[in-house]
């Protein structure tokens, strides 16, 4: 990898600043989801023995230190290239260049795991039609949003994410009223201690998997470059939708699991179960109705969500490729709709790929869901590095670093997302180490075309 300053692409054209606060607060609720949980919750509730809701207090508080490191470095460094910007400034181009890559298996995966739930919610309603294919029907539509801009996307966020905490609101009030009046199918406490007993290691193992619903709240450091005002935006917005999704994980997984009536025994013994998992217990115990109203309002928020992963990871190869990292020709911005369309269309087929694959497979959630976080938490492992780097080595930054906010807190988060790193699955942490070696090929590609047309 060539460790030379970065050279800027001449005449690629600028991203937009059209979005406010507002606007990207909901564009990070639209990527994590409100009801993310919904979708992953038969396999958090399987891998934890139950404890599923703490599964999502020890994920909000792992994520609460990324939170910090991304506020930091998204005020000094207001790039669409998000970690891979970050990276490069607090620890070198090379370490960048890592987090960049690996950062981008998420965003190739993560908005196929939503079309996913997308397609599983629809199956739901309609089993004689194919999961696969409500899939491309999802990745189709919400690209063509993609392409159009992010003011044409944003009108249509905001409704989305509207309608789905409206939804998951009504589910909790008369899932409580159900469980007061009815009782629960398990412990009142179970949801936190586990069915026949805790496990740390269960727990941690699962919290490697609950990191997915959180993914979004970073992505908005993408559209640092598309933002109206502060450079401080960015970290506000980021702070509003982790507290946010927390707390609405954490109550949607704990009135879920008291209604649930399989066990986390029944659905690890049988994963093509788990996709479901959530809309069964509704149907049993809430109505048939409220089963239609959730799945409808999950499958578009789960499709919405996918695109702003899709656009965020878009921007995460625009800028790589800006800084001649990737091919130059993918930092190309649409002078009419002031968006990089190679990128998105690069990032759309992988997409329906991963994603038609999956939907293919009974067990084809269990294995995204598995995979999907590696890249992210080495990406965030070397975010929290970025930090120490930028304030407290290079000092770089107009407000000198402190051992304690700028040492200390990113230290303890990247220790903790080491953690989580290491109880990932095996085929997990293969997947990543091959991503890895290929984006090595790449840089090799790359900076070996570079010198030649030099």
């Amino acid at each position: 990898m060539d460790v030379h300053a970065p050279v800027p692409v001449p005449d690629s054209g600028s991203l937009k600043r059209t979005l406010s606060l507002g606007q990207l607060v909901f564009f990070g609720l639209v990527f994590i989801g409100p009801a993310a949980a919904v979708g992953i919750f038969g396999t958090l509730d399987a891998k934890s023995g139950g404890a599923v809701a703490s599964v999502y207090v020890a994920a909000t508080l792992v994520m609460a230190f990324t939170a910090s490191s991304y506020m930091r470095m998204s005020r000094e460094i207001p790039r669409a290239g998000s970690v891979f910007a970050y990276a490069s400034a607090g620890i070198g181009p090379r370490s960048g260049y890592v987090a960049g890559w690996m950062i981008l298996l998420d965003y190739l995966l993560i908005p196929s795991v939503a079309y996913m739930f997308t397609g599983i919610a629809l199956n739901s309603l309609f089993p004689a039609v194919p999961v696969w294919v409500f899939v491309a029907v999802a990745v189709v539509g919400t690209t063509a949003l993609n392409l159009a801009g992010v003011r044409v996307a944003s009108k249509v966020i905001t409704a989305v994410v509207l309608l789905e905490v409206l939804v998951l609101l009504l589910v909790l009030v008369i899932g409580a009223y159900v469980l007061a009046t009815q009782g629960p199918s398990r412990p009142w406490l179970s949801p936190f201690a586990g069915v026949g007993g805790f496990s740390l290691a269960a727990v941690l193992a699962a919290v490697s998997v609950a990191v997915l619903s959180f993914l979004g709240f970073d992505a908005l450091a993408t559209f640092a470059e598309e933002t109206k005002g502060s450079a401080r935006l960015v970290g506000r917005a980021t702070l509003l939708c982790l507290v946010a999704a927390g707390l609405l994980f954490v109550a949607q997984t704990y009135v879920g699991a008291l209604l649930s009536a399989a066990t986390p025994a029944d659905l690890a013994a049988d994963p093509e179960l788990q996709g479901a998992a959530y809309y069964t217990a509704v149907q049993d115990r809430l109505g048939e109705w409220l089963h239609w109203l959730l799945a409808l309002s999950k499958a578009a928020g789960a499709a919405f969500a996918a695109m702003v992963g899709q656009g965020a990871g878009s921007r995460i190869i625009m800028d790589m490729a800006r800084e001649r990292r990737l091919p130059a020709a993918l930092a190309r911005v649409s002078d009419r709709t002031g968006v990089p369309v190679r990128s998105i269309l690069i990032t759309a087929t992988g997409n329906i790929v991963v994603a038609v694959w999956a939907a293919t497979r009974a067990d084809g959630l269990d294995i995204l869901s598995s995979v999907v976080n590696v890249g992210a938490l080495t990406a965030f492992i070397l975010l929290h590095l970025s930090v120490i780097g930028y304030y407290l080595v290079r000092q770089q930054a107009a407000e000198r670093g402190t051992w304690f906010a700028h040492g200390a807190i990113p230290a303890v988060g990247a220790l903790l997302l080491a953690l989580v790193l290491a109880s990932a699955t095996h085929i997990a942490l293969l997947v990543g180490l091959i991503w890895f070696l290929v984006g090595l090929a790449m840089a090799a590609l790359v900076n070996g075309r570079r010198a030649r047309s030099a």
